[in-house]
């Protein structure tokens, strides 16, 4: 399955480092200054979609850093914003002319308002909160006005610390109650003690805090800045500053120690956007996407640290932490239960990460399955191991165990390897273009399959949800187009049609006393399908849409800001296969079921409860009432339940090859009986046996339907 790569990364070279060669001086002596406009440079001239540096977007920038930095409207006053706007629609300008008069105004005033905070935080932690008053908090910070006062800005510091604290005081009141109903001869601490020690817990997180951002330079907040500026044009060029990029090179050699999750702040808020296959977090089955991150303790410490309002490299700092040791993170659901897991941190198991097999029987039949979390490579010999050659295997152990029809499991897959991606689809089709790619130039390239081997000629479906992305969504969307499998799932896939390259900014400085001036990942291509439609927003689209929690809810690129819009290219010329006779009337007996399903009910309305219960933005801070509302979402979310203990009545077992390494490898055993546990649960999984039974293969072919023009 030869595809031309060499022309297409020559292409993407080229585009990313043409500017290179230029006239342009970069030599001026002030580092923030040089940043700027290099930064400024590159952008317009290497990024795929490059916008004018105008009003408009400067607008952008203004709002977006003010919000970056107070997101919460808790250290600014109106008077500030005031003072802030009249740069509203001269940032533009000052980019262009290396002038930093905004970011200096910000900054300044920023440090000047965290030293009036630091003063009023603790006065306000010395007063015991009064939990019996009726008074509520509204935590639509988007909607809020800025304080007009010290006196306004005291009051909404001492709502939102009581908000924070009321969780603590909670957890110690239930804590109490379980521990006078269960030890004998227990001495009760009083509920005035257990106000304090609250209190006292939110006081060390805010101190805590407060250091942190002690030791933050104003270098730090310029990196800032200018990420807020490079984030204008998409939501995945960054800039990395230097010990950031040396972050972000060992997150991608795959050295991963922690509880393996992928996080992002959001509104001051950490939230889980990953979970990294084979790491303690999905082995563990401890945290789901969407999840947010409010409190962390370490093993050896007694109360936990709160990392609302934290930057995210320091709130890292703590949740990461030696293969062994234990953390634990107080989490709160999509549902909005708040719940504490121990972790125990760990490595990444690599193998987690490979395609893994197992054999479905039905009815006397056996169908295969196939999950594939990522498409890895070797990134030193492609030849070496990666997930084609994998799938490759596996299916051809599949057809030695009689497999009448195959699923691709891609659900939560994030992508990886565009070449991988191209390959796999090559072991289902003769021939054929998978997917397009233009560049930033916008000169376009056809990737395709020029090996006629067909592994695999038989029924297959593919299942997808709202985290399948990238690599996922090519594969899925060639599939579709070829209508060469059904796309079982979410109503749409993740959405990121694009591409990144990391740009080394060093190198446009022909002698630099500066220091390292770091590195832009940027935007350089997008993907289209065959059919010419973008995968970018759009995703792909199931064929057959099936409920799951987060059909309700934004995940995906579309939950960003400023991601590059859809659009459609002209179609490759492909050949639809023609190996099925029913295709179409297998989609619509897949609906008619789905909408008979209680089960998929029950799931609905589950999402539809996780939408309303995060759209709730009014906070009780009575402690009646709050505890109450409590324990009325645990009894709303109990008729969920079942949707844990659904069976799909068919058994799984693993492959003979892997049955003989099991006999040795006790661990593996484990894994295997565990994966098979959960996906006798899974509905999805049912479904799509059900459509690999309705799919009747064609086996006297009518000859190839006409070509797809252009």
């Amino acid at each position: 399955m030869k595809t031309n790569f060499k022309v297409l990364f020559l292409a993407v070279f080229v585009a990313a480092t043409s500017c290179s060669f230029t006239t342009k001086q970069f030599d001026d002596p002030d580092k923030d200054k040089l940043l700027l406009d290099l930064i400024a440079y590159v952008l317009q001239k290497g990024h795929y979609d490059s916008k004018e540096i105008n009003d408009e977007f400067s607008e952008g920038v203004y709002t977006d850093f003010i919000d970056g930095l107070d997101p919460l409207k808790r250290y600014f006053l109106a008077s500030d914003i005031q003072d802030f706007s009249k740069y509203k629609l001269e940032i533009d300008d000052q980019i262009k002319n290396k002038e930093l008069t905004f970011f200096d105004l910000v900054y300044t005033r920023y440090m000047k308002r965290l030293d009036d905070v630091k003063g009023m935080y603790e006065g306000i932690l010395e007063i015991p909160f009064d939990y019996s008053e009726h008074e509520s908090i509204n935590v639509d910070y988007d909607h809020l006005e800025y304080a007009t006062s010290n006196k306004e800005l005291k009051e909404r510091w001492r709502k939102q610390l009581k908000f924070s604290t009321i969780s603590s005081y909670y957890d110690l009141v239930e804590e109490e109650k379980t521990k006078s109903e269960t030890e004998t001869d227990y001495t009760a601490t009083s509920t005035t003690e257990l106000e304090e020690k609250s209190r006292n817990t939110s006081k060390t997180s805010l101190k805590e805090y407060f250091d942190f951002t002690d030791d933050l330079e104003r270098k730090d907040y310029f990196a800032i800045f200018l990420n807020t500026i490079v984030e204008e044009f998409d939501p995945h060029t960054n800039y990395f500053a230097p010990p950031d990029r040396d972050r972000f090179d060992l997150r991608m050699s795959g050295k991963l120690e922690g509880i393996g999750a992928r996080l992002q702040k959001k509104n001051d808020y950490i939230n889980v956007i990953e979970i990294i296959s084979g790491g303690p977090a999905w082995r563990g089955e401890h945290i789901d996407v969407g999840d947010i991150i409010l409190k962390v303790k370490q093993a050896d410490e007694a109360d936990a640290v709160s990392v609302v309002g934290m930057r995210i490299d320091d709130a890292v700092k703590l949740i990461k932490g030696p293969k062994g040791t234990k953390v634990t993170l107080t989490l709160k659901r999509v549902d909005g239960t708040i719940e504490d897991e121990v972790i125990t941190r760990d490595v990444v198991e690599l193998e987690e990460t490979w395609a893994k097999s197992t054999v479905i029987e039905k009815d006397n039949k056996n169908f295969g399955l196939i999950n594939l979390p990522a498409f890895y490579f070797d990134m030193e010999n492609y030849k070496e191991r990666n997930a084609a050659t994998d799938i490759k295997k596996e299916i051809l152990r599949l057809k030695e165990e009689g497999m009448e029809g195959l699923v691709l499991d891609l659900r939560g897959n994030g992508g990886g390897s565009l070449r991988t991606a191209v390959d796999i689809a090559g072991l289902f089709i003769k021939e054929g273009p998978v997917v397009q790619v233009a560049s930033s130039g916008k000169s376009k390239e056809v990737l395709k399959d020029n090996d006629d081997e067909i592994v695999w000629d038989g029924p297959l479906v593919i299942l997808v949800n709202e985290l399948s992305a990238s690599a996922s969504e090519i594969l899925a969307a060639a599939m579709q187009d070829y209508k060469r499998a059904i796309i079982i799932g979410s109503k749409q896939t993740y959405g990121k049609g694009t591409v990144q390259n990391m740009i080394d900014l060093n190198q446009w400085l022909r002698k630099n006393d500066l220091g390292d001036m770091g590195a832009l990942k940027l935007t350089t291509q997008k993907f289209y399908r065959v059919n010419g439609g973008s995968t970018q927003l759009e995703g792909v689209k199931s064929d057959v849409v099936m409920p799951d929690r987060y059909s309700y809810i934004d995940v995906g690129e579309r939950d960003y800001d400023n991601p590059l819009p859809y659009d459609k290219i002209d179609a490759a010329k492909y050949d639809i296969w023609d190996g099925y006779v029913d295709f179409q009337e297998t989609i619509e007996k897949s609906k008619a079921r789905m909408a008979q399903s209680e089960q998929l009910k029950l799931i609905d309305d589950n999402a539809r409860y996780i939408k309303l219960r995060r759209d709730e933005m009014e906070v009780n801070l009575n402690f009646d009432d709050y505890s109450a509302e409590i324990a009325k979402r645990i009894d709303e979310t109990k008729k969920f339940d079942s949707i844990d203990s659904y069976d799909n009545k068919m058994s799984y077992r693993s492959l003979s090859n892997e049955i003989e390494l099991m006999k040795q490898d006790t661990t593996l055993r484990e894994k295997r009986k565990r994966w098979h546990k959960n996906l006798a649960k899974d509905i999805y999984v049912e479904e799509a046996v059900h459509v690999l039974e309705d799919l009747k293969i064609n086996n006297i072919k009518a000859g190839k339907v006409a070509n797809i023009k252009n």
